[in-house]
C-alpha cells in the first residue's frame, strides 16, 4: 500500500466508515507510524494533531474501531478504513461525529447478527433453533409471515402492518442464510435489473 504522506506534511486524512452500514463515522489523520500500528493491532490509531502523538481510538473509553478493510484513494493521499465500532464513535457519545443518527444499513447489522447466532451455534437463540429445523421449516415461516403481511395490508392498522413486515424481513434473512446467499447478492440482482 503506497500512501503519499508528503503532500500533507506527513499526515493523510482518514475517513472512518462502518463496514456493514457504510455510514461515515468520523474523520481523523494518520502518519506512517499510526498506519503501521493500525495494521499491526487491527484497531484504528490516529495521529492526534492537538496532542502531537499517536492516539488509538478507544484507548480511554474502550470504544475501539476494529478494522475490516483499508483502502486508499486514486491519488494515494486519503485513506478509507471500514470498521466495526465497539460502542459510539464520537467522544460526545453519538454514533457518529456528524450527528447523523440513522437506521439505514441496519438490515446488514441484522444479517450479521443472524449469521453470528447460527455460525456460533447459540443454543438460546430462536434464530439458531429455527435454522436447525431445516430449509423446509424456514421457508414455511417465510410463507406464513408473507400471508400475515398480506392480511394486515388490507386493514388500516399501520402498526400491525409494520410489525408483520418486520417479521417477514427477519425470516427472509434467515432463509437467505439457509440458502447460503447474502443480502449483497440479492442487491446485485436488483441493481443489474435497473441497469
Amino acid at each position: 500500500m503506497e500512501i503519499d504522506y508528503i503532500k500533507g506534511d506527513g499526515l493523510v486524512p482518514v475517513i472512518i466508515q462502518h463496514s456493514l452500514t457504510h455510514q461515515v463515522l468520523m474523520l481523523g489523520y494518520m502518519n506512517e507510524a499510526a498506519m503501521t500500528k493500525t495494521q499491526t493491532e487491527g484497531r484504528v490509531t490516529f495521529y492526534s494533531r492537538s496532542k502531537k502523538r499517536l492516539w488509538t481510538k478507544g484507548e480511554e473509553s474502550g470504544n475501539y474501531l476494529l478494522v475490516d478493510d483499508i483502502l486508499i484513494d486514486c491519488d494515494q493521499d486519503t485513506i478509507l478504513i471500514k470498521v466495526k465500532p465497539v460502542g459510539p464513535t464520537c467522544h460526545t457519545g453519538s454514533y457518529t461525529c456528524f450527528k447523523e443518527e440513522t437506521n439505514k444499513g441496519f438490515i446488514y447489522k441484522l444479517e450479521n447478527t443472524i449469521n453470528d447466532r447460527i455460525d456460533n451455534n447459540d443454543q438460546q437463540s430462536y434464530t439458531n433453533k429455527l435454522f436447525k429445523m431445516g430449509i423446509n421449516k424456514v421457508a414455511q415461516k417465510v410463507g406464513e409471515e408473507a400471508v400475515e403481511l398480506i392480511i394486515e395490508a388490507k386493514d388500516n392498522n399501520d402498526e400491525l402492518f409494520k410489525n408483520e413486515a418486520a417479521d417477514l424481513m427477519y425470516h427472509y434473512l434467515v432463509l437467505l442464510k439457509a440458502k447460503n446467499i447474502t443480502l449483497d447478492e440479492i442487491e446485485q440482482v436488483l441493481s443489474d435489473r435497473v441497469q
